[in-house]
């Protein structure tokens, strides 16, 4: 399908009328995202894979291997049933093609029985929004969505939701009905090529830097926030240099003084990361990371930032200040090395602060990981294996209670998603046609004053079957299994069984696995 107009203007204000998705930039949902993975992690494709989302414009490898499965194409000229599979919903495309605009829809219709729920509530999720995507020229790109949400969900994710007073990764909530909420979900971005190795995004989303299914450093897993990505490229390629400058929210009100009956804004606290990444051999990748949370904003919400934090030069700030720095200062660096065509292992370390002064300890933590693609001489069999630790001490605040320099985001971990412990995480994915089967296994053991806490138990599978390659439009069901046993408290104990079907627009990941 190709509508053709004569005035850029309305493709213009059209943009602007609609809110963002992951979707160039090549979707965040882990599984989905494997088909790309799989091709980045021959030996023949030497490029940076350690800070998602990709951007396209240092290498027309990221748009070869997305093309290569029929997921970004803008125009399909086939009609009739091809237009159903594979086709966006929309296309505009002016006959020279300079500008190009793609809309498609967001969909979550999901039933659910939890089977361990003795009230016999009625699980849903109804998610309806819409995607817009498109280019100007050569150099600037753009994408950007919004849906609307009601949603009765699980039992263990909702009383989660209601202690951080967010759904997880989807930001605040309204009651709706009896234990349902309601929520919108919002983002986009700007991604302008400046240069031929200077980019600039500017937007409202999440960054996530690592090679693995968690990330220790910075992580998909909050919701999303403002943001100025930079990216530079050097050496033909061989280094890639990322500046990471965002706004994050506390949920404190941010003035000491409160009007009865309007609710408060919340406490700002503004973020820097850097992160550098090296490709010294076509096998190797390894790279340094830093990240900064500067003080929050006083009484009446201000911020007094010198210029160490726009002080793009990564470990600038460690000799000056120090790990236990009042501002919440952290660093790590990540390895991946290709063994074959088929599998990666990888590292991740991260330390926050090893001054040893509080009672929980050091801060600290490692991730060790393996990807096996076509495993077995299997094609599309992918297997991995990962390992977190994160010791009780990082990420700046205690267990439980979040400071105002806290590695946080709406009161949820801006990395490891239980914030500390130790996890294993087993996934394996299997693609036949459009047919998919993964089966994800989590066991999650948590501490709280050096002592175990509670251990958690959880496996996945989910069979489904691709609608539409062009915005990875599903149908799906399966069975997740969850057991929680507290150590000192087993009136706490629970477990979840609960069974899905559903239709869903496949983009960016919710993390359900705690």
């Amino acid at each position: 399908m190709k509508i053709r107009f004569h005035s850029y203007f309305f493709v213009f204000l059209c943009c602007t009328l609609i809110g963002r998705a992951q979707f160039f930039n090549l979707p965040s949902e882990y599984f989905t995202a494997l088909l790309t993975e799989r091709e980045l992690a021959k030996k023949e494709n030497v490029l940076h894979t350690d800070v998602k989302p990709y951007i396209h414009f240092f290498s027309p490898k990221y748009l070869h291997v997305a093309d290569s499965h029929n997921v970004y194409k803008y125009i399909h000229e086939d009609a009739g049933v091809d237009f159903f599979f594979y086709n966006p919903l929309i296309t505009i495309a002016p006959k020279d093609e300079k500008v190009r605009l793609r809309i498609d829809p967001i969909l979550n219709f999901e039933k659910g029985k939890d089977f361990s729920d003795s009230i016999d509530k009625k699980f849903y999720t109804n998610t309806r929004g819409l995607m817009v995507s498109g280019s100007v020229g050569n150099n600037v790109y753009f994408e950007t969505m919004f849906t609307e949400n009601q949603a009765w969900l699980p039992n263990y994710v909702y009383n989660a939701s209601n202690a951080m007073r967010v759904v997880p990764g989807q930001g605040r909530f309204k009651n709706f009905k009896t234990y349902a909420y309601d929520y919108a979900f919002a983002s986009g971005f700007v991604s302008v090529q400046a240069a031929k190795n200077l980019n600039i995004q500017v937007g409202h989303g999440k960054q996530k830097i690592g090679h693995g299914y968690r990330s220790l450093l910075l992580s998909d897993n909050s919701f999303n926030y403002p943001y100025a990505r930079i990216t530079q490229s050097w050496l033909k390629g061989k280094i890639q240099y990322t500046s990471i400058y965002s706004v994050l929210t506390n949920f404190t009100a941010a003035a000491k003084k409160q009007t009865y009956g309007i609710e408060p804004l919340l406490q700002k606290k503004a973020a820097a990361f850097q992160h550098i990444s090296f490709l010294p051999h076509k096998n190797v990748q390894f790279s340094f990371f830093q990240g900064l949370i500067w003080q929050a904003g006083d009484g009446r919400n201000r911020h007094y930032l010198n210029w160490t934090y726009f002080n793009p030069v990564i470990f600038t700030d460690v000799p000056v200040h120090g790990l236990n720095y009042k501002n919440n200062l952290l660093i790590g660096s990540d390895v991946k090395i290709k063994l074959s065509d088929r599998l990666n292992v990888y590292y991740q370390a991260m330390v926050d602060d090893l001054s040893n002064t509080d009672t929980l300890g050091n801060g600290y933590g490692q991730q060790f990981g393996c990807n096996y693609f076509d495993a077995f001489g299997v094609k599309h069999l992918f297997l991995q294996g990962e390992y977190n630790y994160v010791s009780e001490g990082s990420y700046g605040n205690t267990p439980n209670s979040l400071t105002d320099q806290g590695y946080n985001h709406y009161n949820q971990n801006l990395a490891f998603t239980i914030g500390h412990g130790q996890e294993l995480v087993l996934l394996a994915d299997y693609k036949f046609s459009r047919f998919d089967l993964n089966i994800k296994y989590n066991y999650q053991d948590v501490q709280k004053g050096h002592k175990p806490y509670y251990y958690n138990s959880m496996c996945t599978a989910k069979f489904g079957y691709t609608l539409n390659t062009a915005y990875n439009f599903m149908v799906s069901m399966g069975i997740t299994y969850r057991s929680q046993n507290f150590t000192n408290f087993k009136n706490l104990n629970n477990e979840t069984t609960y069974v899905f079907i559903g239709l869903k627009t496949n983009l960016y990941n919710y993390y359900y696995d705690f």
